[in-house]
């Protein structure tokens, strides 16, 4: 049985004042789904926000983002929020955001584990295989017989949830098109899953997938999973992965860094091209009349429309420096500051 509510955000019911104030109006992000799981043994939360878009242009098919730990209590409300800056910032592609409620995490998004430390706190475990059935039979058919997905997919979870993502890279790679693991908890299990990553890196085929990977300052075998699963990817990643590790350790906390590593990776992954400071006079950019195109900007001119294929990959700080040689360049920028970062060479 399917149930599908409006899943509304009732600003008003802040404070109970507010609550009592007849004209409020609730403010709607997306539409909540209930499924039966046979997999998980019971019913499930799935939530959905459409592009800002979605219903002017009914040919157009969106990638789609799924969600872990994806509840309204959960991460959706602020990565709804991403989502909406999508929308619009034009700084990166939109998406069908599908978040995946959470019940029970230990169980459903971590592998088994044998360590008798977590027998008080982490119990019961072991269901990821039983989540990534979910995903595949009930949910992802459930989403593309009512969306128009693009077939791009993608998988993003933090903490645990980044274990699953990366386990589900590790483990079944066919399975998403593009993997965002946020500070996972590599180090579950006395750090199994990176122990055994170069054996199950050696098993992929050279299909085309991405993987977007950071931590925070956790330190510990927290760092020393995450490091040991970057050393497996230097030395073998299979020659399709095109993989970026950012090394927050220095600006974030194991609580802080979800929401901008989550931007940064939408950013970096689906960027948008755009031209800088278009050939049109904009007075206010210069003292005086602007100076001419640059060779570079006319021959980007040239080119026509401003595309991913034409456009030039740069930073802001690389504007800043010489804005006059930018104008009119078609570009994709880099936003975000400078952190340390390793990239695999494709």
């Amino acid at each position: 049985m399917l149930r599908a509510l409006c899943l509304a955000f009732l600003l008003f019911a802040a404070t109970p004042a507010a609550a009592q104030t007849p004209e409020a109006t609730p403010i709607v992000i997306g539409a909540s789904h209930t499924l039966q799981s046979r997999h998980l043994e019971g019913p499930r939360t799935i939530n959905i926000r459409l592009p800002a878009d979605y219903d002017a242009d009914p040919q157009r098919r969106y990638p789609v983002l799924y969600l872990l730990d994806g509840g309204v209590d959960q991460d959706f409300p602020h990565i709804a929020g991403i989502a909406q800056h999508a929308d619009i910032s034009w700084t990166f592609e939109p998406f069908i955001l599908v978040g995946i409620q959470s019940v029970r995490r230990p169980f459903e998004l971590a592998f088994p584990s044998t360590d008798e430390r977590y027998d008080d706190y982490q119990r019961p475990n072991g269901g990821s295989e039983r989540m990534r059935a979910f995903l595949r039979e009930e949910v992802r058919p459930f989403v593309e017989a009512r969306v128009r997905a693009s077939g791009e997919d993608m998988l993003m979870g933090e903490s645990l949830a980044g274990l699953f993502v990366v386990e589900t890279l590790l483990r079944a790679p066919g399975l998403f098109d593009t993997y965002i693991a946020i500070s996972p908890s590599m180090w579950w299990n006395r750090e199994s899953l990176a122990a055994e990553a170069p054996r199950l890196l050696a098993r992929h085929d050279a299909a085309p997938r991405r993987l977007y990977l950071t931590v925070a300052n956790e330190g510990g075998t927290h760092r020393r999973g995450v490091d040991a699963l970057v050393a497996a990817l230097e030395a073998g990643a299979p020659a399709g992965l095109d993989w970026r590790f950012t090394d927050r350790s220095t600006s974030e906390t194991h609580g802080s860094i979800y929401h901008e590593a989550a931007l940064d990776a939408l950013r970096s992954l689906y960027p948008l091209p755009f031209r800088e400071g278009p050939a049109s006079r904009y007075p206010w950019f210069f003292v005086g009349d602007p100076p001419p195109l640059s060779a570079d900007a006319q021959a980007s001119i040239a080119l026509g429309e401003c595309t991913p294929a034409i456009a030039r990959r740069t930073m802001l700080a690389e504007i800043a420096r010489d804005p006059a040689y930018w104008r009119g360049m078609c570009v994709i920028v880099d936003y975000g500051p400078a952190l340390p970062e390793r990239r695999s060479a494709r």
